[in-house]
């Protein structure tokens, strides 16, 4: 089975070449406390036995500044593909789109909530991020949304405008899981499988939250493959944000997972991100 992750940061050591400018305006403390370069990135991949990952831009960093995603990619053009971010609101948006996907990297992340901006922004289906999706839209490039649930009526209404948008939501977009089965809690959430072009990744975080009140790991990703389907869920480590190595990461997810058919569980530690993103072929071993 080759590995791939979805969804990990990599911070660089030189802060003058790379300044520090966070969305949110103060720097996440994980990013402060465990920092891992692309160099450190690509040794935890060898030790963890993960073929290749998406370096996804760390907001909480270098806000829309992405020129340290795409010198790691740079860098392991065999085992890294970076996904940048933009402010979908500015009105070079559609350009800043074009200039980094000519940089070498493949799709872009929209934050609207995380630990450095808690809440959910009122911004995401302004009219003026039109462009933005429209342009994403017809070129096929994938938006990552760091969202949580009470945004998903506003996507909702973007997916209703642009129904070939291809979205993932980062973490599950959140979700409240501790009611356990069948996740009342999280309907809406579920009920995003309707649009073909959601996407979920599945992140170490995601499977934490599953494990708390009543909820388990297993009764979570039964309903969840159930109703998405094993292809539209890709998991990622959240590395290094989330505490622990890769391989820890790696192998707590494998446990989790485990109750699942195999072929399942192939499709959502590599198969569907390597579907989202056409760079990722050719893994190596």
């Amino acid at each position: 089975m080759h590995i791939i992750d979805s969804h990990l940061h990599a911070i660089a050591p030189d802060n003058t070449k790379y300044p520090k400018a966070p969305i949110g305006g103060h720097q996440s403390e994980w990013s402060q406390q465990r920092p891992v370069d692309a160099e450190g990135v690509v040794k935890a991949l060898d030790q963890a036995g993960v073929a290749k990952a998406v370096v996804v831009q760390a907001s909480t960093v270098y806000g829309h500044d992405n020129r340290y995603v795409v010198d790691a990619v740079r860098a392991y053009p065999e085992r890294l593909v970076g996904v940048y971010s933009i402010d979908a609101l500015a009105p070079d948006a559609v350009e800043r789109i074009d200039h980094w996907e000519a940089e070498g990297l493949h799709g872009f992340r929209l934050f609207t909530t995380g630990t450095t901006m808690p809440g959910q922004s009122d911004w995401l289906g302004h009219p003026d991020s039109y462009p933005a999706w429209a342009h994403a839209e017809r070129k096929g490039i994938p938006v990552c949304l760091q969202m949580t649930m009470q945004g998903l009526p506003t996507l909702r209404n973007l997916l209703e405008r642009f129904p070939d948008s291809r979205v993932l939501l980062d973490h599950c977009a959140r979700p409240t899981l501790d009611d356990g089965a069948p996740y009342d809690a999280a309907q809406a959430l579920f009920e995003m499988a309707q649009f073909k072009g959601v996407h979920l990744k599945l992140t170490n975080r995601t499977l934490a939250s599953a494990a708390q009140g009543r909820s388990t790991p297993a009764e979570f990703l039964e309903k969840l493959v159930a109703t998405f389907g094993a292809e539209r869920i890709a998991w990622g480590s959240n590395f290094p944000a989330t505490e622990g190595s890769l391989g820890e990461l790696l192998a707590s997810a494998r446990e989790a997972l485990s109750s699942l058919p195999d072929d399942q569980q192939a499709m959502i530690l590599g198969g569907t991100v390597a579907r989202i993103y056409p760079a990722l072929a050719g893994v190596v071993a």
